[in-house]
């Protein structure tokens, strides 16, 4: 709960929600807060205020990427775990949210400045991202845990 807890203040504080999963994480891989929130930086409100892929989402990748990611072009088997982790979390958060766009969770096209003044006005960064922020959070670490078990499991 500590993660959830922390990702949530960050997004209090004015970071963006790709910034506020990546840096709640950070630590874990020894990756500097600074770089956590640059890296970060582009993939708010749907990447670039696009609407695209939930900024929440996209952070949890990254997260995702930076425990299960393959670092060496031939390792295909790590390749198809990160693939497989990212799928298993796009699913879940699917099953909570309906959908992984930002557009859509908000039901607002933010990408034109009529919808993303209609978002400011209506408080939905307010009201709705702190939901999606949590729950890019739990899931990420519900992941993670699972794949502890297994892991551990396998090396009996």
């Amino acid at each position: 709960m500590k993660e959830e807890i922390q990702a949530l203040s960050l997004f209090a504080d004015g970071y963006l929600c790709s910034q506020s999963v990546l840096k709640t994480f950070a630590p874990q891989f020894n990756l500097e807060p600074e770089t956590a929130a640059r890296l970060a930086a582009p993939f708010g409100a749907g990447i670039a205020r696009r609407g695209e892929t939930c900024g929440a989402v996209s952070g949890a990748f990254m997260v995702l990427g930076l425990r299960f990611g393959h670092t060496s072009g031939s390792d295909d088997v790590a390749k198809e775990r990160t693939y497989g982790r990212v799928n298993d979390f796009i699913s879940l958060f699917e099953e909570r949210n309906g959908s992984i766009r930002c557009n859509q969770l908000l039901n607002c096209d933010i990408s034109t400045p009529e919808g993303l003044q209609s978002a400011h006005d209506a408080q939905l960064f307010q009201t709705q991202c702190p939901k999606y922020v949590q729950d890019a959070v739990e899931i990420v670490k519900q992941l993670v845990e699972t794949d502890e078990v297994i892991g551990n499991q396998e090396n009996r």
